[in-house]
């Protein structure tokens, strides 16, 4: 059996796209954390003084770079922090496009989901971001906390054009002693003096 192997020749630009796509798979997240804030997209891009130049740090069990496919994937106990914003999920994929420039597109993050801030705490299933329409959907049993409120739905959408976070029970599943399909939620009320 005779073994062949192929050489693409790297000409300087191909050799620069793929240091650049290396960079974006060490790098890229910077935006993914900023983007799962709750409240304004002013918020989002300036979240509690952080700025899109704070460090961001990530872990997980295993990374890969599909460079054919235009995308990364990072499995297993997916850590993505940034100040004290933090994203944590069993998966994430990010989608992104090399047309000259990299650009993401889409962020997947898929196996119990879930965005801390301070006293802020969102859990889902599965959350997808998409960069162009700058929009965020968290789907399947979300919970969305803040201190000792508490809201339960099926699906949470943040839009970061508008800064409207909405939640409706589409696909949820029941929350103690409620219908599926139902939005609930617990609402701390202030002690009179």
């Amino acid at each position: 059996m005779t073994e062949t192997t192929q050489t693409h020749p790297i000409t300087p630009r191909a050799g620069l796209r793929k240091l650049a796509i290396r960079g974006l798979f060490a790098g890229l997240l910077a935006g993914t954390a900023s983007a799962f804030a709750f409240g304004s997209s002013a918020e989002a891009q300036n979240i509690a003084g952080l700025s899109a130049n704070t460090p961001v740090t990530w872990s997980a069990d295993f990374g890969q770079l599909q460079d054919r496919q235009n995308r990364v994937v990072l499995s297993g106990n997916v850590i993505i922090e940034q100040g004290d914003l933090r994203l944590t999920a069993e998966r994430t994929t990010i989608a992104y496009t090399d047309a000259g420039t990299l650009r993401i597109q889409r962020i997947d993050a898929t196996g119990g989901v879930i965005v801390t801030r301070g006293s802020e705490r969102a859990r889902g299933d599965a959350a997808v971001y998409d960069f162009n329409r700058r929009v965020i959907v968290m789907s399947g049993g979300v919970a969305l906390n803040r201190g000792t409120d508490r809201l339960d739905g099926g699906r949470l959408t943040i839009d970061l054009n508008t800064g409207v976070s909405s939640v409706d029970g589409a696909g949820s599943r029941p929350a103690d002693g409620q219908n599926a399909g139902r939005v609930s939620g617990t609402f701390a009320v202030p002690e009179s003096d």
